[in-house]
Order: C-alpha cells, then structure tokens, then sequence
C-alpha cells in the first residue's frame, strides 16, 4: 500500500493561520498593557486599578491559552483541517477553469 505524500500547501497555510493567530495574541497583549499604563497614569483609587489589573490578566491568561490549545489541535489535525480546504479550493478552479 503506497502512503499519499502530505500536501506542501497545508504546511504554508497552517504556518500562516500560526502567525496570524499569534500576531492577534501580541496586539490583544500589547493594547492591554497601553490600556492599563494609560489608567495607572490618572490618578485613581487603588481598588479600580487593582480590580481591572485583575480582570485584564484573565481574559489575556484564557486568551492566550485558547489561541495556544487551537494552534496545538490544528498542528494535530492539519492534514484533514486543511486538506478539506485545499480540496474545495482546487475544486474551485477546476469549474472556473
């Protein structure tokens, strides 16, 4: 039985849908940490600060885990994820074609 070779293009779109993943994760990290420099610039009661410190660090802490377990199944799956894509894909240009 003669194993079917891996599609390079999965490769370049799971890479791809890694870095885009990724990137969003810094920006949210990134305007979070302005966000909260900006309100630790005005004075305040601590309690504010400290409770929206709070908050902040757990949607960045479940943010950030849920975009890693997605990449960690995707590079599980990636051949069956993306391989249905490339298949309707090709099937695309096959009727435009």
């Amino acid at each position: 039985m003669q194993q079917k070779l891996p599609d390079p293009r999965i490769h370049s779109m799971f890479s791809g849908d890694r870095i885009w993943a990724f990137g969003a994760v810094l920006v949210l990290w990134a305007s979070y940490a302005f966000t909260f420099w900006e309100l630790t610039q005005n004075p305040a009661e601590q309690g504010v600060i400290q409770a929206l410190a709070i908050a902040g660090g757990l949607v960045l802490l479940f943010n950030t885990a849920s975009i890693v377990a997605m990449i960690v199944h995707y590079s599980h799956d990636k051949d069956h994820i993306y391989g249905l894509d490339i298949h309707y894909l090709d099937e695309m240009k096959k009727t435009k074609g």
